[in-house]
């Protein structure tokens, strides 16, 4: 029970940042070998699986360190990590009771959730950066955090769980402070782009 929280956990997690690469690594590690995946994700392993996340998992990593654009892929992806993490974590224990599955998908997509607000709501303020290596640092951070998470998940579930209880009380701490910058971040590009359009004034 241990292990498939912490996997159905880490999953769920790593989605919020890095999805497809959470499932590559996933299907690498279980066709290698390294990982028995329970009986809902034995899908990730397929040669297929792991090729069309291979390829998505390019595509994101260019796209993610494109300052800009990746703040608009961020905002694609919501309506894709979010419900994905769900998945992932509630066929995790698609082999138990389905009150089990049930509460699983509700803890994945939450905690996909919150990872996915952190990485975007960070992102668009470090955008606000005219140099782009702030960018490049916060994107192969993540990159790295997610594959070494998704690790800690399948071989040090305690250490991963415990981990992760400290990322969550952060994301309560952090979350609504990243939300007003955000706020505000907006109403400031609204106020350039009202001033640009109106351009300048003539007096006689």
């Amino acid at each position: 029970m241990l292990e498939t929280a912490a996997l159905a956990a880490g999953m769920s997690w790593a989605s919020g940042f890095r999805l497809y690469l959470a499932v590559l690594t996933a299907g690498v590690l279980a066709r290698l070998g390294w990982l028995d995946l329970p009986s809902g994700l034995e899908v990730l392993s397929s040669w297929w699986v792991i090729g069309v996340a291979a390829i998505l998992t390019v595509t994101e990593f260019v796209a993610d360190k494109v300052p800009g654009f990746d703040t608009a892929w961020d905002g694609i992806q919501t309506f894709i990590r979010i419900p994905a993490g769900a998945i992932l974590a509630a066929a995790a224990f698609g082999h138990m009771d389905p009150q089990w599955t049930v509460a699983a998908g509700l803890v994945g997509g939450t905690l996909a959730g919150t990872a996915h607000a952190a990485k975007a709501g960070t992102r668009a303020l470090i955008n606000v950066s005219p140099e782009p290596f702030s960018n490049w640092v916060a994107s192969f951070t993540e990159d790295v955090g997610t594959v070494g998470g998704l690790l800690l998940a399948i071989f040090l579930p305690v250490v991963f769980l415990v981990l992760l209880g400290v990322f969550l009380l952060v994301a309560i701490w952090l979350l609504p402070r990243l939300w007003r910058g955000v706020k505000r971040l907006h109403a400031g590009l609204r106020g350039v782009g009202r001033g640009s359009t109106q351009g300048p004034s003539h007096r006689p």
